[in-house]
């Protein structure tokens, strides 16, 4: 087992990291009820800074982009207080912070939002999934049909979202086109059955990620932005039909927004590796590359391989806040505590010994 690809340095946007390592956004619905992230946040994010580029979990930039309880927003001067405390904790020990936006769209139930109304989407078909809500589990609704003009208020708010981030301290933000939410429902021909410039063709599917990029690049500059895409990633009820029709889809929509030169690209990969080589050779900057069932010894397999640039680690970070030393000097790794992961309070979220206290 060799990890010698990961100790390089890179220069990711604005960012120069000392390693190929990154915290990946999981979700941990630690907020308070008015989405903002409190105390807790900031300690979990500050343990977890040697990682160095810290990817937060996803982030509403509007009421209506909610999906489960107490999940954070950026949207509101109470929510760019709370991520300021979070983005001060991580750079007083080192590392730097990019802000998930994350719009859940048709992944969401009104017993979740602050306002109780019908979730939307591209198109008004369920996601037919079980959602975890405050009385139990329930169905996905389904969805209202977005408007152009409310796709073009979604755009803005994603770009006040930006700037509020930019204003609580964070180094950037990473858009969340990916696993099954409103821009990969977009993408999908099984969520999106508009027939105008939204829906039809792939060029049409892909119009909204890449104005929305477009319009955060304005916003805060392209070495900002960061966007994760899941190609062929079965999440939510997302079903992008066979490998060449998935394969078309995304080398047109990173072909189009590798124009607008972002900070990197985040693929959560879930096994066709001769799309991620042509990805890899279409991005133009980082390529950040996480996959389902990687095991401790594969965590450097695509940074050496040329495949990425940098590995982030989900699990991994979560039950070992100082994994980036765990890994340096092969040390034994905390197991995860399944049942801590979504809720609750500083239990299986910032109690995770680091080695010092292990």
């Amino acid at each position: 087992m060799t990890f010698s690809a990961l100790w390089q340095p890179l220069t990711l946007g604005r960012l120069d990291l000392s390693h190929r390592l990154a915290l990946a956004p999981m979700t941990r619905n630690r907020s308070s009820p008015d989405g903002a992230p409190g105390d807790l946040a900031a300690e979990y994010y500050g343990q977890r800074a040697s990682l160095g580029l810290i990817i937060t979990e996803g982030t509403q930039p509007s009421a209506d982009g909610q999906g489960y309880a107490n999940t954070p927003g950026i949207y509101t001067p109470e929510h760019v207080e709370g991520w300021r405390g979070v983005t001060e904790a991580v750079h007083a020990r080192g590392g730097a912070v990019f802000i998930q936006l994350m719009h859940a769209g048709r992944m969401s139930h009104p017993d979740n939002t602050p306002h109780h109304r019908q979730p939307v989407a591209p198109s008004a078909i369920s996601a037919g999934q079980d959602i975890l809500t405050p009385t139990g589990p329930q169905k996905t609704p389904t969805p209202r049909s977005l408007s152009v003009e409310e796709i073009h208020a979604t755009v803005a708010d994603f770009r006040h979202a930006a700037a509020s981030a930019i204003a609580a301290g964070a180094d950037g933000v990473e858009i969340h086109g990916a696993n099954g939410y409103l821009l990969h429902q977009f993408l999908s021909p099984n969520a999106n059955h508009r027939t105008d410039a939204y829906g039809g063709s792939i060029e049409n599917r892909s119009r909204f990620v890449i104005e929305l990029a477009q319009a955060l690049a304005d916003e805060i500059g392209a070495d900002r932005i960061g966007i994760r895409l899941s190609p062929a990633m079965p999440l939510g009820g997302i079903n992008e039909g066979d490998t060449e029709r998935v394969r078309a889809q995304y080398r047109h929509l990173v072909a189009e927004l590798a124009t607008l030169n972002l900070a990197y690209l985040h693929l959560h990969h879930v096994g066709d590796d001769e799309l991620l080589r042509s990805l890899r050779n279409i991005w133009p900057t980082a390529v950040l590359v996480v996959r389902y069932g990687r095991n401790r010894e594969q965590i450097a397999d695509d940074v050496a391989a040329g495949l990425a640039d940098v590995a982030p680690l989900g699990r991994f970070a979560l039950a070992n806040p100082d994994i980036v030393e765990r890994l340096r000097s092969n040390a034994p790794l905390n197991p995860v505590d399944p049942s801590t992961l979504y809720g609750g309070g500083a239990a299986g979220y910032t109690d995770y010994p680091a080695l010092a206290n292990a």
